[in-house]
């Protein structure tokens, strides 16, 4: 409830930092005219409305300058329980906006986010007709969405770049044969129309191009599920601020990806962060996956790393596995084997379940 102490805090002397949003959340027998009359009202003021319709409750999000909106008028609307603050820089991906946990359509009957787990599963990138072969071990080992790399962003330019856009029609081969959701990275904003015109399911934005701004706001123009990756040295609130700008372009079918980042150890190729998982929880509404593959480099590591993210509460396992990871052409070091990868998904599906979730 606010007091008379925060009213001088909606003053245009504030700094707009503080002063660009606001919640109003209403009682439980506010009616769709009502909240619809709100919304006009508010938005007659020159601000955007955010609602959020939960169970027990309905949050209208302000976002703008709302030093044009009296707080205490506003609260005092009989279909207002109470209006608050929203403090933290980013809005939408806020759990304060939306209490209730997204779930994310990724197609062919897949959903992420609440109850709902999933294990996405395949190679680093994609090398040629072997995908198949792994992609059918994956689903068959009870994977629901398959990844690949048609483009690779690579530390050494002589390094292998990917197959481009022929990778991408092997990836919606596999899809078509297997009825699977594909997941695969894109690395320039030009490339958009390409992924839309060849109906990849989920975009991924790797770690490298986490604050790559214009392509996080292209990306954003679309309705395609965007799995988006924490920059290898990015803070979480970096990582909601980076979906932030995806999702005020108009896209919130944002899934985020904890990948591990980089510190001072030297064992690993990066630092798997699962306190950072738990935390993003109570910060967002947004699925959290964790890929315990870069997180560690190291292929023996990967099942327990998986088991602990299950554990944390992770919505999602991203998991790179090939039929011969000796050749690999891409992080054969830290993909797991079909074999290895059927061991796993054997504990991981009666984890799952004791953790209270469900797999497709």
């Amino acid at each position: 409830m606010y007091t008379a102490r925060d009213a001088g805090r909606f003053c245009k002397g504030y700094p707009s930092s503080e002063r660009h949003t606001m919640i109003a959340i209403l009682k439980e027998s506010a009616s769709d005219e009502a909240v619809s009359h709100i919304v006009s009202w508010i938005e007659k003021k020159g601000l955007k409305t955010d609602v959020s319709r939960g169970e027990n409750e309905t949050i209208i999000g302000l976002v703008g300058d709302t030093t044009k909106i009296d707080p205490f008028l506003l609260e005092s609307m009989d279909v207002v329980e109470r209006v608050q603050r929203v403090s933290e820089p980013f809005k939408r991906a806020n759990r304060k906006f939306h209490p209730e946990d997204s779930v994310i359509d990724c197609g062919h009957g897949v959903k992420i986010g609440g109850d709902q787990f999933q294990v996405i599963a395949g190679p680093c990138s994609v090398e040629g007709e072997n995908l198949i072969r792994i992609a059918r071990r994956v689903k068959a080992a009870g994977a629901t969405m398959l990844r690949g790399g048609a483009y690779k962003p690579r530390t050494s330019p002589y390094a292998y770049q990917g197959m481009g856009p022929a990778g991408l029609d092997l990836l919606c081969e596999a899809s078509a044969e297997l009825d699977m959701p594909i997941v695969t990275e894109i690395m320039d904003p030009r490339d958009v129309q390409v992924f839309l015109d060849k109906k990849i399911d989920v975009m991924q934005i790797g770690a490298r191009n986490a604050q790559n701004f214009p392509l996080l706001k292209e990306v954003g123009k679309t309705k395609t599920p965007i799995l988006l990756k924490r920059g290898m040295s990015g803070t979480i609130d970096e990582l909601l601020m980076a979906a932030e700008y995806i999702m005020s372009e108009g896209n919130d079918s944002v899934i985020l990806c904890e990948r591990g980042i980089r510190t001072f150890e030297t064992s690993m190729r990066n630092t798997l962060d699962l306190a950072g998982v738990v935390m993003l929880h109570k910060m967002t509404h947004l699925p959290v996956v964790v890929d315990p593959s870069h997180a560690c480099g190291h292929a023996w590591m990967v099942p327990e790393l998986a088991k602990a993210a299950v554990a944390a509460g992770a919505d999602g396992l991203m998991i790179e596995v090939h039929n011969n990871p000796a050749k690999a052409k891409c992080d054969g070091a830290q993909s797991l084997t079909p074999d290895q990868f059927d061991e796993l998904m054997q504990f991981i599906g009666k984890e799952v379940e004791f953790f209270g979730k469900k797999m497709n």
